[in-house]
């Protein structure tokens, strides 16, 4: 079993910051990639940014220059500062971890709860 524990999440007003927390912690022999998607209301969900084992990070061209995503040396928590903040950044932010279990060569995918971002205007 996989566990992911979020965390930071809120209410601000627009231009405000926030940052999240995803740890992961279960049966988990190697990370592919840890990430953060969002997803608002009506709307699917839709990739906000992601970091590699190696490093490399990805993010949605509507985040770029005020989301930054980082990781522990472990690998198994990853963060999302979130600055200059907008009401259109509201939505569920949901953690995801792409990993592999111990003594298996598959990779999977799995969600966190999700934990709730409100800006204000």
């Amino acid at each position: 079993q996989v566990q992911l524990v979020e965390s930071g999440g809120g209410l601000v007003q627009a231009g405000g910051s926030l940052r999240l927390s995803c740890a992961a912690s279960g049966s988990i022999f190697s990370v592919g990639a840890m990430g953060w998607y969002r997803q608002a209301p009506g709307k699917q969900r839709e990739l906000v940014a992601t970091i590699i084992s190696g490093g490399s990070t990805n993010y949605a061209d509507s985040v770029k220059g005020r989301f930054t995503i980082s990781g522990d040396n472990a690998k198994t928590t990853v963060y999302l500062q979130m600055n200059s903040l907008k009401p259109e950044d509201t939505a569920v932010y949901y953690c995801n971890i792409n990993y592999r279990r111990p003594y298996s060569s598959r990779w999977s995918d799995y969600w966190g709860q999700g934990t709730q971002v409100t800006v204000s205007s």
